[in-house]
């Protein structure tokens, strides 16, 4: 072990103690009593440990449980908002993968005229901050009628993504020329080889960007707040901001406030410790190509 190595393992450190911080004091907010939080405001265990914050978010405390915790008492409809987020972010993973499979596979294995440069003004709109896309299509979802629902938030989503096309495209273009040319050989139409060969050749990079593009629609906030206010599509990120507009007149419910955070945030955080390394092998393999 040389000192330019035991440095470089303390900044390692000290970069990831910041990273899981937030998420530790989240956790210890979240097993505190609301009431008791101000008492210990530095203490970095939960201050007179309680399961009433993830009771309250889950629903299954009574309202006056919920009042002595600290809590408003108001309904949480937890299970509809996990619902909807189920429902979106699996729509979206689902017509982004696809679409963008086959996207990738016309500009990695189709030759066509112009391909080249049309894929260069595509991957162009990276360089578009997703922002100046927002009143767009806002406008375009409020003219076709689908504020306050499902496919109303879905829609900007659902088809492919320059990211995505690109990410595809550099394992595409590594898959062997040879078997796609011996299937053609044999009479197999282009669908056919992208179905029964080309997909299941890249099981690993599909199932890495399904797992990203399920993380990114989970975590969006934005949009669904923009065009799906009412409650029965309200998604569970969305949903987090009715802790603080039902809050009790004596103060925030922070301890609810973070119990539903932490609760949000698990289903991606299993996606993430079940397949990280593949997702890091996945990106390394199609940023050298």
């Amino acid at each position: 072990m040389s000192w330019g190595r035991a440095v470089a393992w303390g900044v390692l450190a000290v970069v990831v103690l910041v990273t899981v911080a937030p998420f530790l004091w989240m956790l210890r907010t979240a097993l505190s009593d609301n009431r008791s939080l101000f008492t210990e405001p530095g203490s970095p265990l939960p201050v007179d440990f309680t399961w009433g914050p993830l009771e309250r978010v889950l629903g299954t405390a009574t309202t006056e449980e919920a009042q002595e915790g600290g809590g408003s008492g108001a309904s949480i409809r937890f299970w509809l908002y996990l619902r909807n987020s189920l429902l979106v972010s699996v729509t979206i993973t689902l017509g982004q993968v696809l679409f963008s499979a086959m996207a990738a596979y016309a500009f990695a294995r189709l030759r066509w005229p112009g391909r080249d440069r049309v894929f260069l003004v595509f991957l162009s709109a990276l360089l578009v901050p997703p922002v100046f896309t927002l009143l767009p299509n806002f406008v375009l979802v409020k003219e076709l009628g689908l504020l306050n629902t499902h496919a109303g938030i879905v829609a900007p989503y659902l088809l492919m993504t320059p990211f995505a096309v690109f990410f595809l495209r550099q394992f595409f273009l590594g898959v062997s020329r040879e078997i796609e040319e011996a299937a053609l050989i044999d009479g197999a139409g282009h669908a056919r080889i992208f179905f029964r060969i080309i997909l299941p050749m890249s099981s690993a990079p599909i199932a890495t960007l399904a797992v990203l593009t399920f993380v990114n629609a989970w975590n969006e906030y934005f949009w669904p707040q923009l065009v799906g206010q009412e409650e029965g599509v309200r998604v569970l990120t969305v949903a987090l901001g009715a802790f603080i507009a039902s809050t009790p007149q004596t103060g925030p419910d922070w301890a609810g406030l973070m119990a539903a955070a932490l609760v949000a945030v698990v289903p991606t955080l299993l996606l993430l410790l079940a397949f990280g390394r593949r997702i890091v092998d996945a990106i390394q393999f199609t940023g050298l190509k």
